[in-house]
């Protein structure tokens, strides 16, 4: 049984629409990313981070353990087709998968940068209170 780390920052995480694709992975839990991405929100439906070489923001989520055939088969599967599986670095020099915002689909219709508003869960929050 062969397993990578999943960093996942969006609607995968804990409570989210699409964390039922990791039931059964180890949760190592919450995760910070290196200061190295910016942050978007697509349609305010889903997240996805981008690097970028100046004026990144580290990018708040959580870290799992997850087999390949059940990121190949249920994970994968759910993410929406603006994201695509990459590697990312993690606070602390690490590494780990994670799906990232796909360079074409950053000057997409509906899509805001966020990466100020820290992370995901406090960007829906702070919608809600508008």
């Amino acid at each position: 049984m062969t397993t990578v780390r999943m960093f996942v920052n969006g609607q995968a995480m804990s409570g989210g629409e699409i964390n039922h694709a990791l039931e059964g992975a180890r949760f190592l839990g919450p995760a910070l990313t290196a200061p190295r991405y910016r942050f978007y929100s697509v349609r305010d439906e889903f997240p996805g981070l981008h690097p970028v070489a100046e004026e990144g923001r580290a990018v708040p989520g959580e870290l799992y353990e997850v087999e390949y055939a059940q990121l190949r088969e249920r994970l994968l599967p759910e993410e929406p087709e603006e994201l695509e599986l990459g590697v990312v670095e993690m606070a602390d020099g690490s590494g780990s998968l994670a799906m990232r915002m796909r360079a074409a689909s950053l000057e997409l219709p509906g899509v805001s940068d966020i990466s100020d508003r820290g992370g995901w869960r406090a960007h829906l929050a702070a919608g809600e209170e508008r």
